[in-house]
């Protein structure tokens, strides 16, 4: 990723254009069939979100593909990466699966207006995106709805039912539909986020991959969230729409000409990374209907899976309700939670759960609800999601990790989905902002982590490495550069934050002070609570989290806290 990922962008360009035929059935995965050995297809996208489609082979380099979209695309490659997720791609491409999104970003964000994206030339056939119109980025067996609808909207098209805009929102997004007109579908292109380069609604200002409408959530990566949130939910237990990522084609999309800023007069095909949702029909939002009368076990089966990814967004206007009878307006109904591009930030922040208030939200979760939370695995939860979006970024999956452990042990410990909820959230007092209980268990156990080597020499834990757990601030000085590599599965986050001073809980305003302190002292405090990656030492965070038993949240102290986990580390 761009190293200046807060510097202003100067110029906005976007113009995608490919020759990709609307015509064909979708051939989803089985279009990389018979193949040769090694060959795989990447979608490439570049910062202002031109995307091309491309095969590779294992003699292709980094700088042969930034080669193809130089003459494709006639987009400028110079002082450019090439990202997979976290990882920089230098020259070997050996990490890159198929059907995987790459993005190219410009290592200086200031750039001339001359050279916006046109369309290819037609001189080299071979360097033209020849991918269909709808293709599926992945092969999980959990994409099986998800693969029927993209078949229904292809035939839409060539029938001439094109989709529709969604005017409603900050971002770019589209109903796509079935050959009887009716919605089946909506996307959501990741360069028409809120702050994107082709966002519809005059929200622009940054390139994909800066940090965006929450600090811990790059631009351009709410869509891999979303499908993150469908496949963590498991047995469809929270009721989550089938969703995937998507490489689409069509001349609805929303394209910014970058020399003038305007959008361009003529229509042509454009070619887009998405998520792509089944839509649920549904009578109103959570916003619009009396909340008491949803079913409790709808509600917690929703704030479960909000605890498990930190949900920074759950609000009523992303819960729709389905009534089930079809009679009145206060009958028998359904949740189905959507939007979750603001879940699994970067790191630990505020989150929104808006059903913290509610009446159900405090009551006792059920025997089978407790089954389920005991049986979550975030070890091999973060495996499958690797799997199946291999450019998720390690810090959301850090966060996974630490929110699932919590989930699980404050359950087992007799806290209800509320309790859970406010211990997760941060206050405000005397008009600041005080960090969460869990920011505060995270920052005594980095505390004490530093107290005892004082007396023990460091050692190098090579791929043992901890998991690291960040706060999120307002600063702008801190250091947003990615220190992940390939082979590092448990690296530092790209957002820092210090040592509290161990006494008692504080203001971020004086953790901030604190940072600074230590930072001119010279000292190096590296290491933050959390799990390691082997089963022995993943245990160890059960153990911290344990000592949240009996914790209720009429005497969550952060003297208790604080107690407790430093008898656990000693």
């Amino acid at each position: 990723m761009s190293p200046k990922l807060d510097s202003p962008v100067q110029t906005q360009m976007a113009l995608t254009v490919f020759k990709s035929p609307l015509g064909g059935e979708y051939h989803g995965s089985q279009r990389m069939e018979g193949k040769p050995a090694g060959r795989r297809r990447v979608f490439v996208q570049t910062e202002t979100g031109c995307v091309l489609g491309m095969e590779l082979d294992r003699r292709d380099s980094a700088h042969t593909v930034k080669r193809r979209l130089q003459i494709a695309l006639n987009v400028p490659t110079e002082e450019s990466s090439l990202t997979f997720g976290d990882l920089v791609l230098k020259n070997d491409l050996s990490a890159v699966r198929n059907d995987s999104p790459l993005l190219l970003t410009r290592n200086f964000l200031h750039r001339s207006s001359s050279t916006p994206c046109l369309s290819p030339t037609g001189r080299d056939i071979q360097q033209r995106d020849q991918s269909g119109p709808i293709e599926i980025l992945g092969r999980s067996n959990s994409f099986a709805k998800v693969r029927q609808l993209v078949k229904e909207s292809i035939k839409a098209i060539k029938n001439g039912v094109d989709p529709l805009p969604v005017h409603s929102g900050l971002g770019g997004a589209y109903y796509f539909r079935n050959s009887r007109g009716q919605s089946v579908a909506i996307v959501k292109p990741t360069d028409e986020e809120p702050f994107a380069p082709n966002n519809p609604k005059g929200f622009v200002g940054k390139a994909l991959g800066q940090p965006g409408l929450k600090r811990s959530v790059r631009v351009g990566e709410t869509g891999f969230r979303e499908v993150a949130a469908f496949l963590l939910d498991h047995d469809h237990f929270a009721n989550v729409p089938p969703t995937a990522l998507v490489k689409i084609t069509h001349s609805i999309f929303n394209v910014i000409d970058g020399v003038n800023g305007n959008k361009p007069h003529k229509k042509k095909q454009v070619s887009k990374i998405a998520s792509f949702q089944q839509f649920i029909p549904h009578d109103f939002d959570a916003s619009d209907h009396g909340t008491s009368s949803f079913p409790v076990a709808a509600v917690h089966r929703i704030g479960i899976l909000d605890i498990r990814i930190f949900n920074t967004d759950r609000h009523g206007g992303n819960l729709l309700v389905r009534k089930l009878d079809g009679v009145g307006r206060f009958g028998q109904v359904e949740l189905i939670p959507i939007d979750h591009g603001l879940c699994l930030p970067e790191t630990l922040e505020d989150p929104y759960f808006e059903w913290i208030h509610w009446p159900q939200a405090s009551i006792p979760f059920s025997e089978d609800e407790l089954e389920y939370i005991e049986k979550l695995d975030p070890v091999k939860e973060c495996d499958m999601l690797r799997m199946e979006l291999p450019t998720i970024r390690d810090a959301c999956l850090r966060v996974l990790v630490l929110c699932t452990f919590f989930l699980k042990e404050a359950a087992s410990s007799g806290l209800c989905l509320a309790e859970i909820g406010e211990m997760m959230s941060r206050e405000f007092r005397a008009g600041e902002e005080e960090p969460s209980e869990l920011e505060v268990v995270c920052i005594e156990a980095r505390r004490l982590i530093a107290e005892r080597e004082v007396f023990s020499p460091r050692v190098d834990l090579g791929d043992d490495q901890d998991f690291l757990f960040d706060l999120d601030t307002d600063e702008t000085h801190y250091d947003f550069a990615p220190k992940l590599t390939a082979d590092d599965y448990l690296t530092r986050s790209p957002f820092q934050f210090g040592i509290g001073s161990g006494s008692g809980r504080f203001l971020l305003s004086k953790l901030e002070e604190s940072i600074e302190e230590e930072e001119s002292e010279g000292e190096e405090e590296q290491e933050v609570f959390t799990a390691l990656r082997t089963p022995e030492k993943l245990q160890t965070i059960s153990k911290l989290s344990m000592s949240l038993k009996s914790t209720t949240l009429g005497d969550k102290k952060p003297e208790v806290l604080r107690n407790k986990t430093r008898k656990w580390l000693s």
